[in-house]
């Protein structure tokens, strides 16, 4: 097992660096068990320690989408590119091990878990002696603060979590309301959970949206729609204020009626449709809608067209506008 670097000694026990090593401790030591396993033999063991290998993902998620956006606002944006590139390329050969998994070639299994463990172990010395030196140079302490309420919500690869980090009552980030350096004005924007949007954006976003999406409050009343140039059933201004059993054939008002009487009294939280309209196959989902403490707000009725989606088979990584 690694020592940890001297510069990272100081650091609180549950600082985002610090919990980093701690993974990279265990990545090696899963290295180590799963390099011994004779697969066709003690297969059970080999699959459990390949699964737990497979967390590194997490470690994975936490840099691409926490410490390389922070790393941006200071200017430094290669990690952004190379690392994550180098990401990639070990999810690829977790994913040609999955494949020979269920292929069962466990001669291939051996090769590549070799090739991880070199991938791996290159890695985390990129880490150890550049990204995380770096950062801590660059990166305030309110950096990492914010930064550690962000990588509660990804999860980490640790049997168990991390410790608290600081020291202090933890504060779910969509009840965070500090002001933050953003490289943007937030006046006149809504506050969302995450982010700051303008109406016009909030707009767009929901316009352009590949789906119909329809919000009736708790007192049944429709609320909401998306106005898209490509709606799967049509709607109009009229409908806003209206009652929604008013918004529905008759024969499906009772369906509509029994969906919302079992949202309001929790025993459900969703119901989904699909149904063929003008030679398409159409998706219908309802979505009940509930505040932080359960109380019924309402129903997301959602539409989608998913005739191409189900002609889809196999994979499409390559951008092919040909």
């Amino acid at each position: 097992m690694s020592t940890l670097p001297q510069y990272a000694k100081t650091l609180p026990d549950g600082h985002p660096v610090k919990v980093y090593f701690e993974e990279n401790n265990l990545i090696e030591t899963l290295l180590y068990q799963i390099i011994q396993i004779d697969i066709a033999e003690d297969y059970e063991l080999f699959f459990n320690i390949f699964n737990q290998l497979s967390q590194v993902e997490k470690h994975f998620a936490r840099k691409e989408n926490q410490l390389f956006p922070y790393l941006e606002k200071h200017g430094w944006t290669s990690p952004s590119q190379g690392m994550w590139a180098f990401h990639d390329q070990i999810r690829d050969l977790f994913r040609d091990i999955r494949a020979c998994i269920d292929a069962k070639t466990y001669t291939d299994i051996t090769r590549i878990l070799s090739n991880i463990a070199f991938e791996l172990n290159r890695l985390m010395t990129i880490e150890r002696d550049r990204l995380f030196p770096n950062a801590l140079n660059l990166l305030s302490e309110d950096d990492w603060k914010e930064m550690r309420e962000g990588d509660l919500e990804i999860g980490w690869m640790l049997e168990n979590d991390p410790t608290p980090y600081p020291k202090e009552t933890y504060v779910h980030p969509s009840q965070d309301r500090r002001t933050r350096q953003l490289p943007f004005s937030i006046t006149d924007r809504i506050r969302l959970n995450e982010g700051y949007m303008t109406s016009e954006q909030l707009n767009l976003m929901l316009q352009f949206m590949p789906v119909d999406l329809t919000y009736v409050d708790e007192n049944d009343k429709v609320i909401f729609y998306n106005r898209g140039e490509n709606r799967v059933f049509p709607r109009s201004a009229g409908i806003i204020g209206r009652e929604v059993k008013f918004c529905h054939p008759p024969k499906s008002v009772d369906t509509v009626l029994q969906i919302l009487e079992e949202f309001k009294k929790g025993t459900q939280d969703t119901a989904e449709f699909w149904i063929n309209f003008k030679d398409r196959k159409i998706h219908i989902r309802y979505f009940a809608i509930r505040d932080q403490d359960d109380n019924y707000k309402g129903v997301i009725e959602m539409s989608q067209d998913i005739t191409e989606i189900l002609k889809i088979e196999g994979q499409n990584r390559l951008l092919d506008w040909g």
